[in-house]
C-alpha cells in the first residue's frame, strides 16, 4: 500500500506539472483559430484525465470492505426476493428462479420469492405457479422497472428486498455471504469474537443501506468473444464490480446497479421507494439511499451470474442508456444541491468523466493527425520540454494507472474498449449533457443471438480513422527523415498507438458467429452411468444448460438414450441424454452428450449443478498487443472441423480368430464396424474376441484396397456385455504394453 501511495503521490506532482506547463507554455496561441480550438480540446482531454485519476485514487481507496459478521440463525430477518420482468421468455426465468429457489438460508420459511412481470403474462402466472412462488402481474405500467418493482414493494413487507434481473441467477449462498452484513450496526468484534453491542456502543446513525455484490455473467461478453479472448482477458464489467465499486466504500458511493443487490426496505422507504422518471432508476436510488444517510457497501465476491449481451447493437444500446442515465442523474438539482458528502459527490462526479472518456479518445485519434496530414499545430513545444515534461509524466501516470488497476484491466485494453464504443457514444452523452433527454425505457435483450455479433458496416468509422492515421505516419516518417528531428518519433508512437486500436477495433467490429445455444461451464464433477450390467465413474469436463462431456478411462460402449448421473456438492441430479460425438484425447476418450427433455424436477436438479457455481471465464489479464494480434488470426482463420464420431474408434492392431481358427488381423474397431487388413473371407463370418462371437459382414465400401470394412451384424447385442468388456481390456493392455 505504502508502494501505492508513493507512485500516487509521483503521479500527482508530475502531473500538475505537466499540465501547468501545458497550460502556460504550449497552446498554440498564434497558430490561427483551427490550431487553438484543437489545442484547446487536446488540453482539456489531459487535465479531465488527471482529474478522474486523481479522484479515482482519493474517493476510491480498496482498504474500506466491510468486515462480514457472525451472528446466529435465529438473527437472520425475513427477506423479499424481487425478480423483475418486462418481455424476456419463460426459460430464461426458469433458470432465475430455480437459482432463487435453492438459495440456502437457516429458516427458508423467512425467504419470500415473487415473479414481478409488468405484461401481466399468463405464461409468466403459470411459471410462478409451477415453481411454487409469488407472481405479481403489472398491465399498463407506465414506470418501467421502477414501476414494476416499486408495486411489488407496495404488497410485500420484508425487512430486506433482494433485487434481480430476469437472467441473474443466484448461487445457493448468496443469501448466507449479504444478509448478515445488515447486521453490522448491532455487531462488535471483540478480541476476535462477534458479540451485540450493548445499548451505548450503538451509533443510531449507523445503518446499512445496500450490499452491491458484482454482476457477473456465464457467457462472454462481447469483447471475449469476438477476440477469442475468454480464457485471456475478465470480462470488461469485471473491472467495474470488483474494483472500482469495491474502491468506492471508502467515500460511501457504491453503485446500486439494479440486480444481484440486498437493500434495507426501511432506506426504500426513506426515500419513497425506487426512483422513478429515471433511464437508470438503480443509479439515482443508490445516491437517494446514501444522501438520506445510509452506508452502503459492494464487495467483490461473485454470488449470481446472467447474461452478457451477445451482439454490438443490444451491446451499445446498453452503454448508451447507462451513460445517458448517469448524466441526467448527475446534473440534476436534486444531486447538486442534495445531502450527499462532498466526497461522495466527487466519486460520483468520477461516473460523469468516465462517460466523457469517449469524447476524449476521439481527440486523442484525431490530435496526431491534424499535426501530420492537415499541418494544424496542435501542441507548440520543443524537445526539451518533451524529454524533461511529457515523458516522466507519461511513464509514472501509466505506472500509476496500471497498480490501480490490479489483475483484471490495464491500460492498453482500455484504450481499445474505449476506441471500439467510442464513435457511438459521442452524440448521445452530448445529447443528455445538453439536456436532450432520452426518456423511454430500453431493456437490454436476454435472447440468445446466433447470428454474426456485429457486423462491418460500425467499423466505417473506424477505417477512416485508420486511414487517416497510416497516412498521418507516412508524412511524419517523411519529416523525421527530412529533417531529422527526434521530436517527429513521440508524434509517430502516437499514431502507432491509435493505429493498433483502431486495427483491434475493426477487428472486432469484423464479428463472430456463436453456434452454441447454450453457454458451458468448465468443471469436473462426478458422473456415473451404466454399460449393461457394470456402473461406470467419470468426471465432468463441462456442463452446460442442454448438455455435457465427460472424460473415461476405457472407450465405453455408449448408445441411444443412457441416464447419467451426476453429484455436485448436496445436489444431485439424474438425466437422460444421447452421445453425439466421441473423441480420443491422449489415452483417454471424451463423450459429449445432448441431453433429452427434462421432466420438471430433473431440471430443476440439473440446472442447480450447471449454474451454482462462478463463471469459468477469465479472471486476470493475460495479454499482449502481438500475443493479441496473433491469436486472433489463428482463430479466425482456422476452419471448423465437423465430425459426427459417435462410438469410439478403437486401434487394436491386433489378431483374432475366426470361429475356424482361421487368424484375421484386426486395424481398428468400434462396436459397429471393424477394419480388417490381410486376407479375409470374401463375405461375411464369425469372429471371436474372448469368449464373444461376433458375426461379421462385409459392407459395400469394402471392396478393393488392403484395409477392408466389416460390420459387426450382433453388434447391439453383445457390445455392452461384461464379456467383451474383458476382452477388449486385455487387447488394449497387450496393445499398450508392446509399444
Amino acid at each position: 500500500m505504502k508502494r501505492k501511495k508513493l507512485w500516487f503521490w509521483l503521479m500527482t506532482v508530475t502531473s500538475v506539472i505537466y499540465i501547468l506547463w501545458r497550460l502556460f507554455f504550449t497552446l498554440p496561441l498564434h497558430a490561427g483559430i483551427v490550431s487553438l480550438i484543437a489545442g484547446i480540446a487536446l488540453f482539456s482531454a489531459e487535465f479531465i484525465s488527471m482529474l478522474e485519476a486523481v479522484i479515482h485514487y482519493i474517493c476510491m481507496s480498496k482498504d474500506h470492505a466491510p468486515e462480514f459478521p457472525v451472528i446466529e440463525e435465529a438473527d437472520y430477518p425475513h427477506v423479499d426476493v424481487l425478480i423483475a420482468t418486462h418481455s424476456e421468455d419463460a426459460d430464461l426465468l426458469f433458470k432465475t428462479l430455480n437459482g432463487c429457489k435453492h438459495m440456502e438460508y437457516p429458516d427458508p420459511a423467512k425467504v419470500h420469492i415473487y415473479l414481478c412481470d409488468d405484461n401481466d403474462r399468463p405464461e409468466m402466472a403459470k411459471l410462478a405457479q409451477d415453481m411454487g412462488v409469488g407472481y405479481f402481474g403489472l398491465s399498463d405500467n407506465k414506470l418501467a422497472k421502477a414501476g414494476n418493482l416499486n408495486h411489488a414493494l407496495s404488497k410485500t413487507d420484508s425487512p430486506l428486498v433482494v433485487t434481480f434481473d430476469a437472467d441473474m441467477i443466484p448461487r445457493s449462498n448468496f443469501l448466507l455471504e449479504t444478509v448478515p452484513y445488515f447486521s453490522l450496526p448491532e455487531m462488535i468484534l471483540d478480541h476476535g469474537e462477534w458479540r451485540k453491542r450493548t445499548e451505548d456502543e450503538i451509533d443510531p446513525d449507523y445503518k446499512i443501506g445496500f450490499i452491491q455484490t458484482p454482476q457477473s455473467f456465464y457467457n462472454p461478453d462481447l469483447f471475449q468473444f469476438n477476440f477469442y479472448a475468454e480464457n485471456n482477458i475478465p470480462n470488461e464489467q469485471d473491472y467495474f464490480f470488483k474494483e472500482v465499486n469495491l474502491g468506492r466504500n471508502s467515500s460511501n458511493s457504491a453503485i446500486y446497479a439494479g440486480s444481484n443487490t440486498v437493500i434495507s426496505r426501511q432506506a426504500l422507504e426513506d426515500v419513497g421507494g425506487i426512483r422513478t422518471k429515471t433511464i437508470t432508476e438503480d443509479f439515482a436510488t443508490g445516491i437517494d439511499i446514501q444522501a438520506e444517510g445510509y452506508t452502503c457497501f459492494a464487495i467483490d465476491k461473485v454470488l449470481a451470474s446472467g447474461l452478457a449481451p451477445d451482439d454490438f447493437p443490444n451491446l451499445l444500446k446498453q452503454r448508451q442508456r447507462w451513460g445517458r442515465g448517469c448524466v441526467q442523474t448527475i446534473r440534476s438539482l436534486k444531486f447538486l444541491f442534495g445531502e450527499l458528502p462532498l466526497l461522495s459527490k466527487l466519486s460520483y462526479l468520477s461516473c460523469l468523466l468516465y462517460w466523457w472518456t469517449f469524447l476524449r479518445r476521439i481527440v486523442y485519434i484525431l490530435s496526431p493527425i491534424l499535426f501530420t496530414v492537415f499541418g494544424v499545430l496542435v501542441v507548440k513545444t520543443d524537445i526539451w520540454g518533451i524529454v524533461l515534461i511529457w515523458l516522466p509524466s507519461y511513464l509514472i501516470y501509466n505506472h500509476s494507472l496500471r497498480l490501480l488497476s490490479g489483475k483484471v484491466r490495464d491500460q492498453k485494453w482500455s484504450n481499445i474498449v474505449d476506441t471500439i464504443l467510442c464513435p457511438y457514444m459521442i452524440i448521445p452523452i452530448l445529447a443528455e449533457t445538453l439536456g436532450i433527454r432520452m426518456r423511454t425505457f430500453s431493456v437490454t435483450s436476454k435472447t440468445k443471438s446466433v447470428s454474426r455479433s456485429a457486423k462491418i458496416i460500425y467499423a466505417i468509422p473506424h477505417m477512416i480513422l485508420l486511414a487517416a492515421s497510416l497516412v498521418g505516419i507516412y508524412f511524419s516518417v517523411k519529416f523525421m527523415l527530412l529533417y531529422k528531428s527526434i521530436l517527429g518519433l513521440v508524434v509517430l508512437f502516437w499514431l502507432c498507438m491509435n493505429s493498433y486500436f483502431l486495427i483491434m477495433a475493426i477487428f472486432f467490429l469484423l464479428g463472430r458467429i456463436n453456434y452454441r445455444h447454450s453457454e458451458r461451464f468448465r468443471v469436473e464433477i462426478p458422473i456415473m452411468f451404466s454399460v449393461g450390467t457394470r456402473e461406470v465413474n467419470a468426471a465432468t469436463c463441462d456442463l452446460s444448460e442442454h448438455g455435457l462431456s465427460f472424460i473415461t478411462d476405457f472407450p465405453e460402449f455408449l448408445y441411444g438414450t443412457v441416464a447419467f448421473e451426476l453429484q455436485d456438492r448436496q445436489w444431485r441430479a439424474r438425466v437422460p441424454g444421447e452421445i453425439v460425438h466421441v473423441a480420443r484425447v491422449g489415452d483417454r476418450w471424451r463423450y459429449s452428450v445432448k441431453l433429452a427433455d427434462l421432466s420438471l424436477e430433473e431440471k430443476q436438479n440439473y440446472d442447480q449443478i450447471v449454474f451454482d457455481r462462478v463463471p469459468t471465464l477469465a479472471t486476470e489479464i493475460k495479454t499482449n498487443a502481438a500475443k493479441d494480434l496473433q491469436v486472433f488470426f489463428k482463430r479466425k482463420t482456422a476452419s471448423a472441423v465437423l465430425s459426427q464420431r459417435k462410438l469410439p474408434r478403437i486401434v487394436l492392431d491386433a489378431s483374432l480368430q475366426t470361429e475356424s481358427g482361421k487368424p484375421i488381423h484386426v486395424s481398428n474397431y468400434n462396436y459397429q464396424y471393424m477394419l480388417l487388413t490381410g486376407e479375409v473371407p470374401d463375405s461375411e463370418f464369425d469372429l471371436r474376441m474372448g469368449s464373444i462371437t461376433l458375426h461379421l459382414k462385409k459392407t459395400p465400401e469394402a471392396l478393393g484396397g488392403k484395409e477392408k470394412l466389416f460390420e459387426i451384424e450382433n453388434w447391439e447385442h453383445v457390445s455392452a456385455s461384461s464379456e467383451l468388456h474383458e476382452a477388449l481390456v486385455a487387447l488394449i493392455s497387450t496393445k499398450q504394453i508392446a509399444e
